[in-house]
């Protein structure tokens, strides 16, 4: 039986979501966050934060009897035996699980005022070396969970400059989850995804999961003739991610890599006239089809799907550079515009962001990397490319950001 679970981190085709039916293959879009009852600010402590427990809710099928809830495990469905080398990371679906709307919340940019020598990342015999001139690096020599408040605002920093970071020969797969979020809890809320798998007891993580094999591949390709599928995880989020964590758990040994474009790079290469008549426009970013898509295959919803409109031309608060904000797993139609016209631009938006392939950049995962990336200034896309039948199984650690907001325009100098 296939099992694949996507996230929008590593799926998403115009509408893809996680999806929780086996034999259903890959979904249209799909995402992830970290809910709780209360939404956790950025001034409470870790312990604070640990202490807020999901709301689980149950049906009541006669006065003073309560149904219990489905559950789906993937540990389960390989016969309570797997070879995965973190089995406590394996997807579960508790359909018990809700959540009430995101309120706002104070975000802090870790890298705003950071020290830009990155003295405390890149410490003595620490490599940097860049992936490609504008988009992405690897680092080694650096252990992501040993680094001081210094050197996790530098962190910060590096990222929303290189845009997508790898780091080599980390310890953050090995540590207890809690452990894994308490290091992600500094850059931001957690978000909860809405439709996808977690490990059992911690929502907070996003799974994106293939057990390869069983026609897998040649099922993900019927109706569809390549893998791309470019989305920024769930930009329908009043406040959508900013600085995020992927940490590999299995891989191919060779294939499943993960491509990054720079949207920063794909503004700057836009008219001047194009720019400026871009600025002040709003577009429409929704997660009601990724819920929908879950419902419709029997999956779960633990949060009602929201929609909120975003700015087309985005502003980072640490590095002040523009970028364009739309993508093609969530960004519905631009506001004001009408549906010919939202259309048009929209689909010469996402095509050139695709088709950027000298601001883009290739990951190639190996044991025990993380990738961390700006989720406010690229997209990504998961490629499905290998055939060898290996698992592919990643976490993602999803501290949500500011609202999106832009500065005025301002004419380049002739």
């Amino acid at each position: 039986m296939t099992t694949e679970i996507v996230s929008q981190v590593e799926a998403a085709l115009p509408a893809s979501i996680a999806t929780e039916k086996p034999t259903e293959h890959i979904a249209l879009r799909a995402d992830s966050p970290i809910e709780q009852d209360k939404p956790v600010d950025r001034d409470t402590t870790v312990e604070q934060a640990k202490s807020v427990q999901p709301k689980q809710l149950v049906e009541e099928t006669e006065p003073g009897v309560k149904e219990k809830p489905k559950v789906r495990r993937v540990i389960d469905e390989e016969g309570g035996t797997t070879t995965a080398t973190y089995p406590h990371y394996l997807p579960v679906w508790d359909h018990g699980e809700r959540y009430p709307p995101w309120e706002p919340f104070n975000h802090t940019e870790h890298g705003k005022d950071a020290d830009p020598s990155f003295k405390d990342l890149l410490v003595e015999g620490s490599k940097l070396q860049h992936l490609t001139p504008s988009t992405g690096s690897e680092v080694t020599g650096v252990q992501l969970s040993k680094l001081s408040n210094a050197g996790k605002d530098q962190l910060a920093l590096l990222v929303a400059q290189r845009k997508v970071v790898a780091f080599r020969d980390q310890d953050l797969a090995d540590l207890p989850i809690q452990q894994a979020l308490d290091f992600g809890a500094y850059f931001g809320r957690h978000h909860i995804h809405p439709t996808s798998g977690a490990p059992e007891g911690y929502p907070e993580i996003h799974l994106v999961y293939r057990n390869g094999g069983n026609g897998e591949f040649e099922s993900f390709l019927a109706n569809r003739n390549s893998s791309v599928a470019w989305h920024s995880d769930v930009t329908y989020e009043e406040q959508p991610p900013g600085t995020t964590f992927l940490i590999i758990l299995d891989t191919p040994e060779v294939g499943g890599d993960t491509a990054f474009v720079n949207h920063v790079e794909a503004y700057n290469r836009l008219s001047p006239a194009l720019k400026e008549r871009l600025h002040g426009l709003t577009a429409l970013h929704s997660g009601f089809e990724q819920a929908e898509f879950s419902r419709s295959r029997g999956g779960v919803v633990r949060r009602e799907p929201v929609k909120h409109s975003h700015p087309l031309v985005r502003t980072h608060p640490a590095t002040g550079e523009k970028a364009l904000f739309v993508n093609g797993g969530f960004t519905r139609s631009i506001d004001g515009l009408k549906k010919e016209e939202s259309e048009y631009l929209l689909k010469f938006l996402v095509d050139h962001i695709g088709r950027g392939i000298d601001y883009q950049a290739r990951v190639r995962w190996a044991p025990k990397t993380v990738v961390v990336w700006d989720n406010r200034v690229t997209s990504h896309s998961a490629i499905v490319d290998w055939v060898t039948g290996e698992r592919r199984h990643l976490a993602r650690i999803t501290p949500q950001a500011e609202r999106p907001y832009e500065t005025p325009y301002v004419a380049e100098a002739k």
